[in-house]
């Protein structure tokens, strides 16, 4: 098995961690590879309740590793495929009901951005800093980039990173929706890890599927978001846990107006 990206279980707690530090995280062929079977194994498993997604090293990621495009003797069908199958994690993941949580440290770069905002809720170090550089290759933006960065800070954000050589600090990228939270260094993973745990601790199901929603409504029409939501809070309430938290909830109501 390949340990260029490692998946730790701790009951309902899936980790996936970067593990090509002294490459940065950058992806290659074979780690992409890898994210796509990572990503299909945990989304398939229903014993999954949270993931935390993180990366080994001072750099989450830099993105494609350009350097084994450069040597490797691939051709644009042979980049056009590698895209594809990362692509794949990447649907599998924001389309699932896992809520995610990233820990973010060091540079994202490039196609790291999109696996940064493969996440749900993006637990950044003061030190991160997030940079395209596409461009300065002669690249076209990939692994989500051109979906996720746009619906995460808006167009005409996107664009500056996008069309400009621009670098954006942890606060700014706070300022800008980038990220959801930044903390110093040493609090990432801990930060990280109590969001997860929030999740698997209350109505897990039910932080999934708003996730689920909230990722893949950008995609359809209302009348669709509408239907796919009124399935959805049919099917939680007929859940024992849904069952008892609202009849909790009403019998707090209740008691607080008498």
């Amino acid at each position: 098995m390949s340990d260029s990206i490692l998946v730790a279980r701790d009951g309902a707690l899936a980790r996936v961690t970067f593990n090509r530090p002294a490459f940065l995280n950058a992806m290659g062929f074979e780690m992409g590879r890898r994210w796509r079977d990572v990503a299909h194994e945990i989304t398939s498993d229903d014993s999954v309740g949270a993931v935390i997604l993180d990366a080994a090293g001072p750099a989450f990621c830099a993105g494609g590793d350009v350097l084994e495009m450069a040597t490797s003797g691939a051709s644009g069908p042979d980049v056009t495929g590698a895209a594809q199958t990362i692509h794949d994690g990447i649907r599998r993941f924001v389309e699932s009901d896992k809520p995610i949580v990233a820990a973010v440290q060091g540079a994202v770069a490039g196609g790291g951005l999109g696996l940064m905002l493969t996440a749900d809720y993006i637990v950044a170090s003061e030190q991160s800093r997030f940079v395209s550089k596409y461009a300065n290759i002669g690249l076209t933006p990939d692994l989500g980039v051109s979906t996720l960065l746009p619906a995460a800070v808006g167009q005409r954000r996107a664009l500056q990173l996008l069309l400009q050589d621009l670098t954006i600090d942890a606060e700014t990228a706070l300022d800008w929706g980038l990220v959801t939270e930044v903390v110093p260094a040493a609090d990432v993973a801990a930060r990280a890890e109590a969001v997860a745990r929030f999740w698997l601790d209350n109505a897990t199901g039910a932080f999934g599927q708003a996730k689920r929603l909230v990722r893949t409504g950008a995609g359809r029409s209302f009348a669709e978001n509408l239907d796919d939501e009124a399935a959805s809070i049919g099917a939680r309430f007929d859940t024992q846990e849904a069952r008892a938290r609202v009849a909790a909830f009403a019998a707090a109501s209740a008691k607080s107006r008498s």
